[in-house]
């Protein structure tokens, strides 16, 4: 991986972390289009620039993360269900992070959730409040997630709206709720590494990490910007025909024999 390469991966990283189109499946997509070895440095490199993108939700919304301990508890609760999940099925997950085929296929079936999701929940009763039964039922949606191309984003999102949420507070939340989740999955792969004796970065990687999360935290501060905007105007249609094109044209290419190196 160059540096070009490693930008154009963060570019990614922080326009796609917090819509919900899948932020893993983008990447695994660049990475297999720009012929980026799939090596224990890559598969880091796209974990660990979450950072970026974690830091960028704290910067924005800062006051929040200051105003009471309850905050932090519902973040708790949420949370929870997929540390559990998260490390009891880490290898399986690992494995599912290989495959391109399910990557496209969660695009598109995602898709045509997100096309008629909106119509779901018209007209019904929203609120803004995130109580602690909430916060623990969004948890479970998220790990759905855990099925690379779902998006973390958009299953948090619809999990908050399925208890009366509205779309901004479902999106508000499902960023917070990011903040654990990412910084814990990018710290346990950063502990992994660091024990491996074997394993072992240049200088130029470890520079690629830097550069990298600094590109993911500026692109996420806009990207996090315009989603609100957009999805309280507009819906999440959009982001559904979005997912199907682009599922639907992987596994096009892949119906050709194209190889993409996953």
């Amino acid at each position: 991986m160059d540096s070009i390469q490693a930008i154009i991966l963060a570019i990614i990283e922080g326009i796609t972390e917090f819509l919900p189109i899948s932020s893993t499946g983008h990447m695994i997509i660049a990475s297999s289009f720009m012929g980026i070895d799939n090596d224990n440095f890559t598969k880091l490199f796209e974990v660990n620039i979450q950072f970026g993108a974690i830091i960028s939700v704290i910067a924005l919304y800062w006051k929040r993360f200051v105003q009471s301990l309850q905050f932090y508890y519902k973040l708790i609760y949420a949370f929870l269900p997929a540390a559990v999940i998260g490390f009891l099925l880490n290898d399986y997950i690992d494995m599912l992070l290989e495959s391109v085929i399910v990557v496209a296929i969660m695009l598109v079936l995602g898709g045509i959730v997100l096309i008629f999701i909106d119509k779901v929940f018209e007209g019904k009763e929203q609120h803004d409040e995130v109580s602690y039964g909430t916060a623990l039922k969004i948890g479970f949606f998220q790990c759905i997630a855990m099925i690379p191309g779902v998006s973390r984003s958009a299953a948090s999102i619809i999990g908050g709206m399925t208890q009366g949420l509205t779309r901004k507070s479902s999106a508000e939340f499902s960023f917070f709720l990011a903040v654990p989740t990412m910084f814990a999955a990018s710290a346990y792969k950063m502990l992994k590494a660091y024990l491996d004796e074997t394993l072992s970065f240049s200088s130029e990687e470890i520079q690629l990490l830097v550069i990298g999360n600094v590109v993911a935290f500026l692109v996420a501060l806009a990207a996090i910007k315009f989603f609100i905007s957009y999805l309280q105007k507009y819906g999440f249609k959009v982001f559904g025909y979005y997912r199907i094109v682009v599922g639907l044209i992987i596994l096009l290419l892949v119906a050709l024999g194209y190889d993409l190196n996953i």
